[in-house]
């Protein structure tokens, strides 16, 4: 995709990668529909990019909907960035049903739900990108973490499953899986992240990511790319992944 004059709807955009990734994009000449909750901090985004602030709670039931409608009030949107999420930690038994449904619901369902809304348009044009900002959590699994990754990894499948749909639309689909990410996603799912292995990168490092694959049309993008290596252990020898994931974490 050509991002220069493509209009491009980035979710979770007011903070964090979903920031990092609209300043890139607007670099490259995109105009850009920034989706958040916090209007403060999207209208400050908006005012560095240039971009259309449009408050949306896609936690709601009904905010991906809306969400939706109010983005293609404004015209055709050329590609979509499916990155607000949230994370939570802990026991699963003590997780509240409330607190599953959301998770469930930023996580997958919204994607799934604005990406079917958007979906139409970019099919009657012959061209558009649907990129799914998933983790590495949902791909190789994390204790304490498991309804988070549950909704990953059915983002990872959707996006994976979506593309063999799609094949010869010109509709590409890309599915980012990054790492741990310096963001202030740690103090918001209640607990910060102590392990030593692997390093937080920087959200900018994601944010460059997202804007090639954007224009490469690359099906998979894994930051950092070292993390391949356990994701290809894992699918080649489950057995002493498992083992040595319990030995070392």
């Amino acid at each position: 995709m050509e991002l220069r004059d493509a209009v491009v709807l980035v979710t979770g955009a007011s903070s964090g990668i979903g920031r990092e990734v609209s300043l890139a994009l607007a670099g490259a000449g995109a105009r850009l529909l920034l989706a958040g909750r916090a209007g403060a901090a999207l209208e400050a985004v908006a005012r560095r990019t240039g971009g259309t602030a449009l408050v949306a709670d896609l936690a709601t039931v009904d905010g991906a909907r809306r969400l939706a409608a109010v983005a293609l009030a404004t015209g055709p949107v050329d590609a979509v960035v499916l990155n607000a999420g949230a994370g939570w930690r802990g026991p699963l038994a003590a997780m509240t049903p409330e607190q599953v449904d959301r998770l469930l619901r930023l996580n997958l369902q919204a994607p799934i739900e604005l990406t079917r809304a958007l979906l139409p348009g970019m099919l009657r044009r012959g061209r558009g990108h649907v990129l799914a900002v998933a983790s590495i959590a949902g791909v190789l699994g994390v204790g304490q973490e498991s309804v988070y990754a549950a909704g990953k990894a059915g983002l990872v499948g959707f996006a994976d499953s979506l593309r063999y749909e799609l094949a010869g639309t010109g509709v590409d689909v890309t599915v980012v899986i990054p790492g741990v990410v310096r963001t202030a996603f740690f103090d918001r799912r209640g607990q910060p992240y102590h392990r030593a292995r692997p390093r937080p990168v920087r959200p900018e490092r994601v944010a460059r990511a997202i804007r090639r694959a954007l224009s490469s049309g690359a099906a998979e993008v894994i930051v950092p790319r070292w993390l391949g290596l356990p994701v290809r252990l894992r699918a080649l020898a489950p057995g002493l992944y498992r083992r040595l994931a319990r030995r070392f974490g």
